[in-house]
């Protein structure tokens, strides 16, 4: 299952560029599509940067339309994150997900689980 981001405005400015990253842009509709064009490739640390560079970049933004793509990306982060404890506790178990959420086994089941 591949990922992507797609942010619904215009960038001016790119801080950082990151390797093996596929950046699409539809100048009719003013979409950017972020790809990474190898998921393996990229090291955790470099796709934390990208993303926290992205909200940065809507953050400086005080107009509706970043504050959507805000939005949308929240979504995306909480449901992201119950997708990946889910496939960490089938890789592990419910202990090592609330081991690194500081959590109890049981509040992160309970969060998580479905």
């Amino acid at each position: 299952m591949g990922s992507h981001v797609t942010l619904d405005l215009t960038l001016t400015r790119a801080t950082r560029a990151v390797q093996g990253v596929r950046v699409t842009t539809d100048p009719a509709d003013h979409r950017v599509t972020i790809d990474p064009a190898d998921p393996a490739a990229e090291s955790i640390a470099e796709l934390e940067r990208a993303a926290s560079d992205a909200v940065r970049l809507l953050t400086a933004r005080p107009d509706p339309e970043a504050f959507q793509a805000l939005l949308r990306l929240s979504a995306l982060v909480g449901e992201s994150l119950g997708a990946n404890a889910r496939a960490l506790a089938t890789n592990g178990s419910w202990a090592r997900v609330a081991e690194v959420a500081g959590t109890t086994r049981q509040a992160a089941w309970s969060r998580w689980s479905s």
